[in-house]
């Protein structure tokens, strides 16, 4: 099918969050475009031809508000896709290449065919996501494409938690390579690794983030016997703690061990029966957080 060449190409195999990207487009919150169940392996280069942005593994469509957060039009061509960490992630089997949610090469298969000339992604900072990223600078390089990274996390635009990440983008414009480029610009173009200092200052923020997370819930032990003006006493530190002019406000819950917990804004804790829950869940654990994206995309079209 052809279409307006304004129009973005989603690719979302999870039919919840497909919908909400659907919810999304009609809203006006993302970029317009069609939306795409099927499995990135099922997809070929020349269904993605009409098309000037198109987003992989979209989710809940985290890259295309980003790209708006940083001013980049949505007829100016742009591909993402933050492939699946569980293969990399320190919470996983650690299988890496060899797991079967590795879609990489799929991904990276689109890429040579269509050759946009602007990508962006995220993955896992962990020791299998950075030699992931070692693979898919090989495979992006060996196209013609420029490759950089940077290790950040959610703390860094002021969220209340660390979500540390891995963000890479990959040019094939040249004349980018000759400019002072944040991400491109350097002896060895895009390398950070964990030793490095830019990856050092980010865990130095998230460290400190997580130390302040840790007080909060030491604050609010003790609490399962506490009743009435006790427990309001705390509920208040703790909304002094992290409330104000917070963007990212959100409630705290008392847990059965006593302890104060807070709850990421407009999220609900699980109920049995209460399906709904389970996908939303599911779709902001997959999620990226648009404003980190958003940085990383300024700081690559300076």
């Amino acid at each position: 099918m052809r279409v307006n060449k304004s129009f973005a190409y989603y690719n979302e195999i999870d039919p919840y969050a497909a919908q909400w990207l659907r919810n999304l487009i009609d809203a006006g919150h993302i970029a317009p475009g069609v939306v795409d169940e099927r499995s990135i392996e099922e997809v070929q280069a020349d269904e993605l031809r009409e098309f000037t942005q198109c987003h992989f593994f979209a989710g809940i469509g985290g890259w295309s508000l980003a790209a708006r957060l940083a001013g980049w039009p949505d007829d100016e061509p742009l591909w993402t896709g933050s492939c699946p960490c569980q293969p990399f992630s320190a919470a996983g089997k650690q299988r890496g290449t060899s797991d079967e949610r590795h879609l990489w090469p799929a991904f990276f298969r689109l890429i040579s065919e269509c050759r946009p000339p602007a990508v962006a992604g995220e993955q896992v900072a962990s020791r299998l996501g950075y030699e992931w990223l070692a693979g898919i600078r090989s495979d992006l390089e060996s196209e013609g494409y420029a490759v950089g990274a940077v290790d950040l996390c959610a703390a860094s635009v002021g969220a209340p938690h660390i979500r540390q990440r891995m963000w890479w983008v990959a040019d094939a414009n040249y004349q980018r390579l000759h400019g002072e480029h944040p991400l491109l610009h350097g002896e060895e173009p895009g390398r950070i690794t964990e030793d490095s200092p830019e990856a050092a200052g980010s865990r130095s923020e998230c460290s400190r983030l997580a130390d302040s997370r840790r007080i909060s819930d030491e604050c609010g032990s003790g609490l399962g016997e506490a009743q009435g003006a006790d427990r309001k006493a705390q509920s208040e530190r703790d909304q002094r703690e992290w409330g104000g002019a917070d963007p990212w406000r959100g409630r705290f819950i008392y847990c059965a061990d006593g302890k104060a917990r807070r709850l990421e804004p407009s999220i609900e804790p699980l109920a049995h029966g209460v399906s709904n829950r389970v996908g939303r869940l599911r779709a902001y654990g997959n999620a990226i957080v648009p404003q980190v994206a958003a940085e990383v995309l300024k700081a690559w079209r300076l």
